[in-house]
């Protein structure tokens, strides 16, 4: 099923898997619904995704909490 969407802003790319997609953060709308912060990889031209995480504005306060003072290991 093809879902319609709109990336409102490129945050930043996280990784670059082998497969020549890239896994990106962006703020995005999906099905015209209340933007998102999203996590997920894309193809180049981003007219296909992958699986991916939406994160609500309260959520990603939540995170970035949660990770500010801690060791990434």
């Amino acid at each position: 099923m093809e879902h319609k969407f709109e990336i409102y802003k490129h945050i930043g790319d996280i990784s670059h898997p082998n497969n020549g997609w890239t896994k990106e953060l962006n703020y995005i709308s999906w099905d015209d619904r209340e933007p998102v912060y999203d996590i997920r990889t894309w193809s180049n031209d981003h007219t296909k995704y992958g699986r991916g995480v939406t994160i609500t504005a309260g959520e990603m306060q939540a995170l970035q909490s949660l990770i500010k003072d801690k060791v990434v290991f």
